[in-house]
């Protein structure tokens, strides 16, 4: 890296430090794919101008997501960041004005390459955080231009819809229901749920002490 961006990446990788807690190879590869992800889809000022231009969807819930998160500025309750679930070291970044995106993949082979280059490290990970500080863009990461189509529900601002899951009533916002036997369901009801519910709610059961 040039002089200037250096000292650009160095400042970026101060501020995920402070906002994820601590120094490690995630922060280091977490901004370097966001400025090589922004740089590659036309974002410049990703927090300034262009904060309304850009999505992110970032497919790991690791480290590296935080550093993504600082150096975009974008967030899940801001609706510019998506999650999905992938578990790879990889996020998309995409223009929102041009429709341009590129997914920025870590390449496996940089942690062999990290091993190469500081075989005397106390751990992999200590030279892992030494390597991809010095690697170039080319040996930690592929590019691959994509294409993303974004539904309505899926961008941000208000709710557009908001409706009544028929089995737990619970309401469900921008779409998320699922039609289940000839019923709106949300996603828990219809089967994806991540948690068994225990009995009745706390806020259930103190409404049924006043009545």
């Amino acid at each position: 890296m040039e002089n200037e961006s250096t000292m650009h990446f160095e400042s970026l990788l101060e501020e995920s430090v402070r906002v994820h807690g601590h120094l490690c190879a995630g922060q280091v590869l977490g901004v370097r794919m966001s400025l090589l992800g922004l740089r590659h889809a036309g974002i410049n000022d990703p927090k300034g101008r262009d904060r309304k231009q850009i999505i992110v969807f970032v497919e790991m819930d690791r480290c590296a997501t935080d550093a993504v998160q600082t150096v975009t500025g974008c967030s899940l309750g801001r609706r510019t960041m998506k999650f999905m679930d992938f578990g790879k070291m990889a996020a998309t970044f995409l223009n929102l004005r041009t429709g341009n995106a590129v997914r920025v993949l870590a390449r496996e082979e940089s942690r062999w390459k990290a091993k190469e280059l500081f075989p005397h490290s106390e751990n992999k990970y200590a030279g892992q955080l030494q390597a991809y500080r010095i690697m170039s863009d080319e040996d930690l990461f592929e590019v691959i231009p994509v294409q993303v189509e974004l539904r309505p529900e899926d961008m941000p601002g208000r709710p557009l819809t908001r409706v009544l899951c028929e089995a737990c009533g619970e309401h469900v916002q921008d779409g998320r229901e699922i039609l289940h036997d000839g019923a709106v369901h949300c996603k828990a009801c219809a089967g994806s749920g991540y948690y068994t519910q225990i009995g009745v709610s706390f806020c259930a059961e103190r409404y049924a002490e006043k009545s």
